[in-house]
């Protein structure tokens, strides 16, 4: 076997070696796409600043979840209010699924950059929005139902940002990088978080509880507006991908007699196995995501009685820690596949979700830290590939719509829910170790859903061109591949 040819991962050299008996012959020059590293530079970016500013809302919603109880629901007693307030967040969620079903179709067919700017319009629209709604003292029973369009204007949009933005990202990286590079997707999603817990913090450390019910807790939402002017404009300036130009010949043959209801159809019947995958992984991110992210600053100030500012204050060393990880983690998966890290994660998280959360509840200062640290990696291990791996589960005609229905049901029955779920739990059973339980529980469903996974790492995307960043991979390939098809041919005469 010819030097290049053994040191090809064996999922890979079993891809190529299938690619090349389907062409009958060694891959060319114009077999293999090379992306232009600006483009590539500029999608990634403009991708990311979409998942910050996303997150950037969840963030601050998570951490004013008590104050906006108290704004909008001030009648209900501090757990109703609680609950309240998540009940209002979950209900974004809900609408989630129905964003996905529109905003997909509609990125498989008329491209991903048209979508992923008008998702952004909703979503800063949304979001500024909240920050402008007067409070229950003042309009009554309208400021709750207000609160609550608002929140599905932004999970409708949402829908189709998550599956859009990582299904462009896939598209644009080359096959070796796609990792790392669809990685700062989530770096964006967890930047987004912290900034926007940060500006709690800092609001709540500096503001009276007075100032903040009254105007303070508005500022921001209404930082919303302008990122969002900023993050359409980058998205006005990107170029189609490269998979979906690809097509696009194809894709304008077939609009004409192809419904909306007839590719959801085939996704369901073609294609239910890799949305299988794809909601069990998702599951696992999730629950996993908002049970960090959304849950655990109101269960340290409610369930464990620490103050608002401390409970900040360890979430956020949370946030800082995936951000310093995740590039990481997604560069490793490049050369360890994604299925190593996930199955290690969810195996971790059986074994330690009880631990970090005994370490949590602990007096003093460094064991919560410990745990919040230890909830964190995990939270990064799932989160890192994530971006590679959910778009290459399906082919280009229907990924953007696969992944809208695939993620945003999987998010909005499990995710959205986990904040609201276990309050309830905890409410009711007076067990606080129950967070640990339900993670415990996503971690079983995430190794069962990664023995089904298939490796993707350095693959190209189902259905597409292989994809390299430079000239010289673009030589390395095809030599790569000229090797492999006459030892093919040599092993097969032999026979």
């Amino acid at each position: 076997m010819p030097e290049t040819v053994a040191e090809l991962p064996g999922h890979v050299r079993e891809e190529l070696v299938r690619r090349l008996r389907r062409t009958k012959r060694a891959y060319r020059k114009q077999d293999v796409q090379v992306v232009e590293k600006p483009l590539l530079k500029r999608a990634v970016g403009a991708s990311a600043l979409g998942n910050c500013m996303e997150w950037f809302d969840f963030g601050v919603y998570s951490y004013l979840a008590a104050t906006i109880g108290k704004v909008f629901f001030p009648g209900a007693s501090p757990g109703a209010q609680l609950i309240s307030s998540f009940a209002t967040f979950a209900a974004a969620f809900v609408v989630r699924p129905l964003g996905g079903l529109v905003f997909g179709p509609l990125g498989d067919r008329i491209g991903r950059q048209k979508v992923l700017a008008t998702t952004m319009i909703m979503m800063a629209a949304g979001t500024f929005s909240i920050g402008l709604i007067p409070s229950y003292e003042t309009i009554g029973i309208a400021a709750p139902v207000l609160l609550l369009v608002a929140r599905m204007v932004q999970g409708f949009s949402t829908g189709g940002e998550y599956g859009g933005a990582t299904t462009f990202v896939a598209e644009y990286s080359p096959d070796r990088r796609r990792g790392f590079l669809s990685s700062w997707l989530d770096f964006g999603t967890f930047v987004g978080y912290a900034l926007g817990s940060a500006l709690v913090t800092v609001l709540n450390i500096a503001l009276t509880d007075d100032q903040m019910l009254s105007w303070g807790w508005r500022l921001p939402f209404l930082i919303a507006g302008p990122l969002g002017v900023i993050g359409l404009y980058m998205r006005l300036k990107l170029e189609e991908s490269p998979a979906f130009q690809q097509q696009l010949d194809e894709h304008e043959k077939n609009l004409a007699q192809d419904s909306v209801g007839s590719e959801f159809k085939t996704i369901v019947r073609e294609h239910w196995r890799p949305l299988l995958i794809c909601m069990g992984l998702v599951l696992l991110y999730n629950v996993t995501n908002y049970m960090v992210t959304g849950y655990l600053p109101s269960y340290q100030t409610e369930a464990l009685g620490r103050s608002s500012g401390s409970a900040d204050v360890l979430v956020l060393i949370g946030m800082v820690w995936i951000v310093v990880l995740i590039t990481f983690l997604g560069r490793l998966s490049d050369h360890i596949g994604r299925r190593p890290l996930y199955a290690g994660g969810a195996i971790a998280m059986i074994v330690l979700a009880i631990p970090a959360f005994l370490l949590i509840k602990s007096a003093g200062t460094w064991p919560p830290i410990f745990g919040v640290l230890l909830l964190s990696t995990l939270l990064a291990c799932f989160a890192a590939p994530s971006a590679a791996t959910l778009p290459a589960l399906f082919p280009t005609a229907v990924r953007y719509a696969a992944m809208g229905i695939g993620f945003n049901f999987a998010v909005a029955a499990f995710g959205g829910t986990t904040p609201l779920f276990t309050e309830a739990l905890v409410n009711a059973t007076g067990d606080k170790l129950v967070p640990a339980y339900y993670l415990m529980v996503a971690g079983v469903i995430g190794l069962v859903t990664v023995k089904f996974l298939p490796e993707s790492a350095q693959l190209p995307l189902n259905g597409s061109q292989p994809m390299v960043g430079s000239k010289e991979e673009q030589k390395e390939l095809i030599d790569t591949s000229q090797d492999l098809y006459r030892y093919a041919k040599e092993e097969s005469s032999a026979r």
